[in-house]
């Protein structure tokens, strides 16, 4: 393997050992509703109050959550990626330079991984996981905690089947290939001119999202390289084909189908990348090649600056969202692009540890023109920078 740089092993070493000492636990964006003081209050009962509360936390760049008591807590997500970032470092075997013992990432994805396993959301058709918090959408729709998202349990599932091979841990295996029932049969449907998109979550009016429903369609086609059940890569070549046909001729996609979704991001055209791969590695269905080859120019060209500066919006860089930089890593490296863009991806991310990593070795959650949020986040920008460098670190193998 290719020597890394002292100061990106540092960088790795650090978030490392901030997140253990944190026993992975954090705030979120959107964990304005667990404030005991708030739930204490009948202002809880209202919708609009809840939405305030919600945003208040979520944009401010003064973290107030420890005067209205949010307490620090398990993501399920941010669990999903660093097992999956434990996962890459065992099978890159890089522990001396990252000063990281080998019986310690296998500790890790152990305790990790069965975290996951009983967290698992009760009462639907297969294994699902959601978030620990409750969620007020702006269109004053109400998701309770613990409720189960197919984004969530995607990034769960393929990181059990990591910990399955790792560990030869069967439970893993059946655990992850049980969700494939879940989407099957407790997401929603929304028919198009050709095939469907799966809804966000069970609950109804959250069908309209391109990279949520794709990310359906990967955890189905990782469930099928296991299994080789045909309903399952039928289902996902359905969504497929309903977000290939939302693609813009320049490639691009806009995040949904609403008129206030009507943008286009870096990370979540990474998310479509990356689903879109790895359904056609599993499934061996080359039939959307091409639309992953422009898909991903349209990537590369419209999101990153010549200096490494990572952009939010094709046409705006800012604010420069922590997902930015980090979907980067694993874009290339699930499209087998790192050594190509390989001059990219050190500037890209040489940027961001000299923008976005605080001295205490955690990731800030975006810089704005103005003030920006500096405040610790441990699912949205700890665990995600995590997972994001482990592909860094497995593709300099």
């Amino acid at each position: 393997m290719k020597s890394m740089k002292n100061y990106f092993a540092n960088s790795f070493v650090s978030l490392e050992s901030y997140c253990k000492n944190q026993n992975f636990k954090g705030w979120d964006p959107y964990d304005g509703l667990n404030s005991k003081i708030f739930q204490a209050l009948p202002l809880k009962k209202s919708a609009l109050c809840r939405l305030i509360m919600i945003q208040g936390f979520k944009r401010s760049p003064i973290n107030f959550r420890k005067l209205f008591m949010v307490p620090k807590e398990y993501n399920c997500k941010g669990l999903g990626l660093f097992l999956q970032g434990y996962c890459n470092l065992y099978k890159a075997n890089t522990y001396s330079e990252l000063d990281i013992q080998k019986v310690e990432v296998e500790e890790k994805i152990r305790f990790l991984a069965d975290l996951l396993l009983e967290k698992v959301s009760s009462g639907y058709s297969g294994a699902c996981w959601g978030y620990n918090f409750d969620w007020q959408a702006r269109r004053l729709f109400l998701f309770p905690k613990n409720t189960p998202t197919v984004v969530a349990t995607s990034f769960v599932v393929q990181a059990l089947l990591e910990a399955y091979q790792v560990t030869g841990n069967r439970k893993y295996k059946e655990t992850a290939l049980s969700s494939a029932e879940f989407i099957l049969n407790d997401l929603n449907r929304s028919r198009k001119r050709e095939g469907f998109l799966f809804s966000y979550s069970p609950l109804k009016g959250n069908d309209t999202v391109y990279n949520a429903s794709l990310l359906g369609s990967k955890t189905l086609a990782l469930c099928y390289q296991y299994s080789k059940q045909k309903r399952f890569v039928e289902a996902a070549r359905e969504s497929v084909l309903a977000c290939i046909n939302a693609q813009q001729e320049d490639g691009s996609w806009v995040y949904g189908e609403l008129p206030v979704q009507n943008w286009i991001d870096s990370f979540h055209t990474g998310y479509n990348l990356d689903a879109l791969i790895t359904y056609q590695k599993c499934t061996g269905d080359r039939s959307f090649e091409g639309n992953i080859k422009r898909g991903f120019q349209f990537y590369i060209q419209n999101f990153f600056e010549d200096d490494g500066t990572p952009k939010y919006y094709h046409n705006k860089t800012y604010p420069i969202d922590i997902h930015c930089p980090g979907q980067l890593l694993v874009t290339l490296s699930r499209l087998g692009k790192m050594k190509e863009y390989q001059e990219l991806a050190d500037k890209v991310l040489d940027w961001t540890i000299e923008n976005m990593q605080d001295k205490k070795g955690y990731f800030y959650y975006q810089l704005k023109k103005g003030v920006s949020s500096k405040i610790s986040y441990m699912r949205w920008s700890n665990a995600f920078m995590f997972y994001a460098m482990s592909f860094y670190i497995l593709d300099r193998n």
